[in-house]
């Protein structure tokens, strides 16, 4: 009797703590779930990160991925998949996990920030596995088959016959196409001067070859922002003559609040060079419409800081 009444004190007690941890994450909902608990050494596993979140409670953060732990590697990280749910957004990534060591490892919990508009920010995360890694099975009854020693061919020049008669036809196809362009070559003629393009066109120009580069859908988020920040800095050097590439964003962005021309885009380049420096410095990992806005803002910036016109009124004299 006593026995039974104790267990279900015990099953009431992790029922609250699970129910307390649950309300903890808000409206936040994360998990993670491995789709094999065993491999063998050099196979693969997946694993599925999930996170159900509200865009009105907050930023969500997503978790940095390392390379390697407990001795396991991620081999691949797949692009964090974005869709509905009415009012929440659900986020989903795939990674590839292998081990080369055997043995019985942990995959720990992955840790997801959630920084609301106002109040402390506050941490939702998944359970931790365990993954068994075993070693290839081998047939110990048989025996070891011995190392065989290396075999020499012997080999003569008639073996590199053909070999010989194409670099001959090729070197005698070289000179005879050369003498034939250099004795009927002709003056080429003076090469038009095209339009000139403006440094807004021209940037403009570069963002839109970094944005077919889909270099953050390829998981190469760091060098999508790198690329991005030295556009944008090389068009304020240029436009606004104004040093940007050797500052930080906190003191690029002190000058643009004292330019007068730069000021009415303070807030734009904030958004950039912020997220930006996130994504850079591995403080976290923007989400994918944190890089859409980026690249906006830079377009939208370059092309409406282009310089007014000047018109000049003219005034003309009647005689009576």
């Amino acid at each position: 009797m006593g026995k039974g009444i104790n267990r279900r004190l015990f099953l009431l007690a992790v029922f609250v703590v699970i129910s307390l941890c649950s309300f903890a994450q808000g409206d936040t909902r994360v998990s993670a779930r491995l789709d094999v608990r065993q491999i063998t050494v050099g196979d693969q596993a997946r694993l599925f990160l999930e996170a159900r979140h509200n865009p009105a409670s907050g930023r969500l953060q997503w978790p940095v991925m390392i390379d390697t732990f407990n001795k396991l590697e991620i081999v691949e990280k797949g692009k964090i998949d974005t869709l509905k749910e009415g009012d929440k957004t659900l986020y989903r990534q795939r990674l590839l996990i292998t081990g080369f060591d055997s043995g019985l490892f942990k995959i720990p919990p992955f840790q997801f920030a959630i920084v609301p508009p106002s109040g402390n920010p506050y941490i939702a995360q998944t359970d931790s596995f365990q993954l068994l890694v075993q070693t290839v099975a081998v047939d110990t009854n048989k025996a070891y088959k011995p190392i065989k020693n290396i075999i020499f061919v012997k080999a003569s020049w008639l073996d590199y016959i053909w070999y010989i008669i194409g670099g001959l036809i090729l070197i005698g196809l070289v000179v005879f196409i050369t003498i034939y362009f250099m004795r009927n070559r002709k003056a080429a003629p003076p090469v038009p001067k095209g339009p000139v393009i403006s440094l807004q066109d021209r940037t403009l120009g570069l963002l839109a070859e970094l944005d077919a580069q889909q270099l953050w859908q390829k998981n190469q988020v760091k060098e999508y922002y790198v690329s991005l920040t030295d556009i944008v800095r090389g068009y304020i050097e240029e436009r606004f003559q104004t040093p940007a590439m050797e500052l930080t964003t906190d003191e690029l962005l002190y000058k643009v609040q004292l330019h007068r021309e730069l000021q009415p885009y303070h807030t734009m380049l904030s958004v950039i060079l912020t997220t930006a420096d996130l994504a850079k410095f591995a403080k976290g990992q923007p989400l994918p419409q944190e890089h859409f806005d980026a690249m906006e803002n830079a377009k939208i910036f370059v092309d409406s800081s282009r310089p007014k016109p000047v018109f000049t009124e003219t005034t003309t004299e009647q005689k009576i």
